[in-house]
């Protein structure tokens, strides 16, 4: 839990706090936006102002559960509520929480549907998640996006007796993989998912297209609320801007589309799918600029 001997002193009076062990990862923002922003001298972040209604507590309690660092707490309420996580998002998609530390705070995802459920990335290890997976049918696939946010899925694989899918050019980082994604075409891995190979921010970059409008970007791409569209991380390539510019122009051009994003890190976003095309073509357009 969040210290209150570190508690950054740039944020609002009141019981809800954020300690300066935070590493600017942006995830307790992402849910509880209104309440926690980013603090422009040091980059931690802090509550600007207390929650007041029962929807902001729980928002306030996402935060304090979401943060890699256990960086956001409460002076004296030292145990969340139950049912805080999994947050059911709508279409059967709930955002689980209990982001690593070794993932940099990336978001993962439980998907409910008929005929398999999906994870995609994981959280780190946590019981508090066992049960209320369970209830929702548990987990007979998992699909990682990319290297950086594997977590701990090896365990929540076990648990559940799901399989695993990871690009073959990142599979050092999950050599537990059962199934692998190859080359740079698209797979169907399951009635309504697909792979789609983006090498990239790392080599084994994946986007997965799941009931033919949900998109998980893993660190691909993500949306830029300042400037209100699409963007891709380009201090955050680790492999080559260059292909990563190719390989969302060739999305660009598969007839996949999307009218719901879900990111690892950045802002998830909504909207039409010809709004969210439009988006893309134009990030597509604006990417070579930034080599």
């Amino acid at each position: 839990m969040a210290r209150r001997d570190l508690r950054h002193p740039a944020g609002v009076d009141g019981p809800w706090f954020v300690d300066d062990r935070c590493i600017d990862c942006d995830a307790a923002r992402q849910v509880a936006p209104g309440l926690i922003a980013r603090n422009p001298g040091d980059g931690v972040s802090v509550f600007t102002r207390q929650p007041a209604t029962d929807d902001e507590i729980a928002m306030a309690w996402r935060a304090v559960l979401v943060c890699p660092t256990r960086s956001v707490g409460h002076e004296t309420i030292r145990q969340p509520p139950p049912g805080v996580f999994p947050h059911d998002l709508g279409d059967g998609v709930h955002r689980l929480g209990f982001n690593a530390e070794s993932s940099f705070g990336a978001h993962s995802y439980l998907v409910v549907r008929d005929g398999a459920n999906l994870m995609v990335d994981a959280p780190r290890w946590t019981r508090q998640l066992l049960d209320p997976i369970e209830a929702l049918g548990g987990i007979d696939l998992v699909l990682l996006t990319h290297r950086d946010d594997v977590a701990d899925a090896d365990r929540y694989a076990e648990r559940f007796g799901a399989s695993v899918w990871i690009h073959e050019d990142d599979r050092s980082a999950a050599p537990y993989a059962t199934d692998l994604v190859r080359g740079t075409d698209p797979v169907e891995v399951t009635a309504g998912v697909t792979g789609f190979p983006v090498p990239g921010h790392t080599e084994g970059s994946v986007l997965w297209h799941v009931d033919g409008h949900l998109l998980f970007s893993g660190d691909s791409l993500a949306w830029d609320p300042a400037r209100e569209r699409l963007l891709a991380f380009r201090r955050a390539c680790w492999y080559s801007w260059d292909a990563q510019t190719d390989s969302l122009a060739r999305f660009v051009r598969s007839g996949l589309r999307f009218d719901r994003l879900f990111c690892g890190h950045g802002w998830s976003h909504d909207a039409s799918a010809e709004i969210l095309h439009d988006q893309l073509v134009d990030l597509v357009a604006r990417m070579p600029a930034q080599r």
